[in-house]
């Protein structure tokens, strides 16, 4: 009787437990911008830009200093409110429609001197100078270590890897499974071999590893680094994110996070990766600023008193925008895995609403439709 009364009582104490040890879920209006501690001045050059360094073989990040236990997350995940309400194929077709991309639908398709396309999540294909450069390449079924399990797209991306136009690199912004997959990397280097490769620090020897990828093609960078590309006059440049680094139990941040900027001789663009709010941006606008063309974040951030550390809302998108001067913006990171908790259709509607607080006009930041396309 005694067992049988405690299976019947366990699922109450565990909504019990997560509601106790979980702080309530400010909803999307109400949220503020987040202001992480500033970065240690001993880990800043002499202009005051923030460094990366290591302590015991592990990158740090103070940024994240109190974030709160994972723990705690994962059981206000499973005992919180979940408000993502993602529909089924049918209501999706017509919420978040699949489009071709322009290389795809277009007959008379040319590579263009500023333009950008979402693919899904963070997977974007800028074209910048008549150069195709793919950012986070994710075009599997699960962001996972295998494909029997791990969080499953509910939408599918704009194209097929080898519906890739040719490509002259491919950035990655950190390790995590829903922005370096395994078999969206390996595909890549079978059909492009000549592609180049701009990874973080800690990277190039897992691609080298794991892929056919040849090792005079990548190129491992550290925060502020700059690199020439191959047979173009674009600069790539590593640029500083609010993140971290993970693939399995041990292995936290021995591999560097961050985000890009593409420098052309007329056109700039920067790929934001996945990011909490931070003062790097603004640091980032000052040197490489301003952009003709960003992708920029813009959902997995509830709940909020946690995704903050490592997730930017669309309110906190928009300040990047503004701090990295981005003369057009693509909002990315939504509408494609279910990581978190807010509505799926919510990160949209809440970017109009703070560009609108800002003053900005609606155009210079949106979301499209995957396979959408915003020029610069």
């Amino acid at each position: 009787m005694t067992i049988l009364l405690w299976l019947a009582l366990t699922p109450i104490l565990i909504v019990l437990m997560g509601s106790a040890f979980s702080s309530a879920m400010v909803p999307g209006l109400d949220l503020g911008i987040w202001e992480p501690p500033l970065w240690p001045a001993e880990h800043t050059d002499s202009e005051g830009k923030v460094q990366s360094y290591k302590e015991g073989g592990r990158f740090q990040n103070p940024w994240m200093n109190e974030r709160p236990s994972p723990a705690r997350f994962f059981l206000s995940w499973f005992t919180g409110p979940d408000e993502s309400n993602i529909p089924g194929p049918a209501e999706l077709n017509e919420t978040l429609p699949v489009k071709a991309p322009v290389w795809l639908s277009d007959p008379n398709f040319t590579m263009s001197n500023a333009r950008l396309t979402w693919l899904g999540h963070a997977t974007t294909l800028a074209e910048i100078e008549g150069s195709a450069i793919l950012t986070d390449p994710m075009f599997s079924a699960r962001a996972s270590a295998v494909q029997f399990a791990g969080p499953k797209r509910y939408t599918a991306p704009a194209c097929k890897v080898k519906d890739l136009p040719p490509l002259a690199a491919v950035l990655v912004s950190h390790n995590h499974y829903d922005h370096l997959d395994l078999g969206s990397v390996s595909r890549l280097a079978e059909l492009q071999p000549n592609i180049s490769w701009f990874v973080p620090a800690g990277m190039a020897k897992w691609l080298k590893d794991n892929t056919v990828v040849s090792g005079e093609k990548v190129h491992e960078m550290t925060w502020w680094q700059e690199e020439q590309l191959e047979g173009t006059s674009i600069k790539i440049v590593f640029t500083p994110a609010n993140h971290w680094c993970k693939r399995s139990v041990a292995d936290d941040n021995q591999m560097l996070w961050g985000s890009f900027a593409v420098i052309g001789q007329t056109k700039r663009f920067w790929f934001g990766g996945d990011t909490g709010y931070c003062e790097a941006f603004k640091q980032i606008g000052e040197k490489y600023g301003p952009f003709d063309l960003a992708a920029i974040p813009i959902g997995a951030y509830q709940p909020n008193w946690f995704m903050k550390y490592q997730h930017v809302h669309p309110g906190e998108a928009v300040e990047i925008h503004k701090d990295i001067g981005s003369k057009q913006s693509l909002g990315i990171h939504w509408g494609t895995f279910k990581l978190t908790t807010e509505n799926y259709l919510e990160p949209p509607a809440l970017l109009n609403t703070f560009l609108n607080k800002s003053g900005l006009d609606g155009s210079v930041f949106v979301a499209t439709d995957i396979g959408g396309s915003v020029e610069g």
